[in-house]
Formats: C-alpha cells, sequence, structure tokens
C-alpha cells in the first residue's frame, strides 16, 4: 500500500487517484461507499468523486480491516462500530511498522551497494 498518512494531502483527490494510493481498482471504492457511510466524497459536476482527507482516512481503516486483517465487509462493519479508537490505533501502529521496514529495507539495499 503506498498510502502515506504523515504526507500533507492536498484538499481534494480523486477516485483514481485514492485507488492508486491503496492498491485497489475505483469499482472497490464505489463499492465501499455504498457499503461504508463513513465514506462519502463530495461529488463535483458530472458525477466526479472528490474524495478528502477524512474519505481517505476512512478509507485507510476500512482497507486495514478488509485487505491486511482478511475481515469480512460485515466484520469490518461491526469493528468500527464496537471500537472504532482501537481499531484506528492499531491501523496507525500497522502504518509505522511498514515504513520502519521500508526504511530498514532501503538501508540494507545501501549498505549491499557499498559492499
Amino acid at each position: 500500500m503506498a498510502y502515506n498518512p504523515n504526507k500533507e494531502l492536498k484538499m481534494y483527490y480523486s477516485i483514481g487517484e485514492v485507488a492508486k494510493m491503496f492498491g485497489v481498482n475505483e469499482s472497490l471504492l464505489r463499492y465501499w461507499e455504498k457499503e461504508f457511510p463513513i465514506i462519502a466524497p463530495r461529488k463535483a459536476g458530472g458525477n466526479v468523486r472528490q474524495y478528502r482527507k477524512e474519505d481517505i482516512e476512512n478509507i485507510r481503516l476500512i482497507y486495514h480491516l478488509v485487505k491486511e486483517k482478511g475481515m469480512t465487509l460485515q466484520g469490518a462493519k461491526l469493528r468500527l462500530k464496537t471500537s472504532r479508537e482501537k481499531t484506528i490505533n492499531s491501523s496507525e501502529v500497522v502504518a509505522r511498522l511498514k515504513a520502519v521496514r521500508e526504511e530498514l529495507v532501503a538501508l540494507r539495499s545501501a549498505l549491499d551497494y557499498l559492499t
């Protein structure tokens, strides 16, 4: 997943940009939008979706539950309803660990290059 929650976000993102951030199809985002009312992108002329930071954060939570933890959509809905804060903390920890891993892999590559 290429999404970095610490990176400064612009005001609105297109569905294509958001799909690319998470490595998913645009159709999956539209489906999740129907299944999870917490994803509510603004719709501009011609029904063009404009995702805000809040939408992207909610997608990150759903992605974490469904794609990373392997939960069903019903399970993800229940988890978000009953323990949203715990889910947020868990997904933030996973994101930080992935960032640390990427940094370590980069350091390893640099060291291999020097030797």
